[in-house]
């Protein structure tokens, strides 16, 4: 058996396993509430979506396939890849368990005309090749319902865990001493207060406060408190 007949051979079981799964996935896909997407790796397309999704972006599978990557860029919010595409890549590099799935919150919109709507999202391996590498990834994509107040509180993590990303080295430059005056300060105490608590001058505690201010870029006390709440102080 020749080279190109082996490969011409392993193409036909990859495309008939392919083929065998998607045919299992559709058969059911109409029946259960959430949108199913499988993404080829190699091409980083849409291989296949459910009805729902179609009907959600008012795009054909076909539609999706010609679009190529554009796809990402044109249905979900830039903003929130920053968040899950490490747990996807991480997911791809520790691939030993197809069981093993990432979750995270994301926005899509069928166009520019439309508003973001939230999802929760998880995926996991759906195919591997014959070397045993994920050839395809598939994700379900359940819409989040605004009227139970679930999408403020999910803006609300991500505005907070962008402040974290954004700040983590300012917050790193401070010392044990003024990561605990910046918690007291968070709690409404003022300098005499803080200086009994802790034993020191209330000198001492407005050089450290001067010095938090300058080291952390704030100027009010609303700041302050702000970096205690992102930072679990209180």
């Amino acid at each position: 058996m020749t080279n190109s007949t082996r490969q011409k051979l392993t193409a036909l079981t990859k495309n008939a396993a392919l083929a065998n799964k998607l045919a299992a996935l559709q058969a059911i896909d109409i029946e259960l509430p959430t949108i199913f997407i499988v993404h080829d790796l190699n091409t980083m397309t849409v291989e296949y979506m459910s009805p729902r999704g179609e009907q959600f972006l008012g795009f054909t599978v076909n539609d999706l396939k010609s679009l190529g990557s554009e796809y990402f860029s044109k249905f979900f919010n830039p903003d929130d890849v920053a968040d899950y595409l490490p747990k996807v890549l991480s997911l791809l590099h520790d691939n030993d368990n197809d069981e093993k799935l990432v979750c995270f919150f994301q926005q899509a919109r069928a166009s520019e005309k439309h508003e973001w709507k939230w999802f929760l999202s998880s995926t996991k391996i759906f195919l591997r090749n014959e070397q045993n590498v994920p050839s395809h990834i598939i994700t379900n994509a359940t819409p989040i319902d605004p009227q139970y107040h679930i999408t403020s509180k999910v803006n609300r993590l991500l505005q907070e865990k962008d402040f974290l990303k954004k700040n983590e080295a300012f917050f790193n430059m401070l010392t044990k001493r003024e990561i605990e005056i910046l918690r007291l300060i968070a709690l409404g105490k003022n300098s005499i207060e803080i200086a009994f608590i802790l034993h020191i001058s209330e000198k001492t505690v407005v050089t450290h406060r001067r010095n938090l201010r300058s080291k952390l870029n704030v100027q009010t006390s609303y700041d302050i408190t702000k970096f205690a709440q992102a930072f679990d102080l209180i």
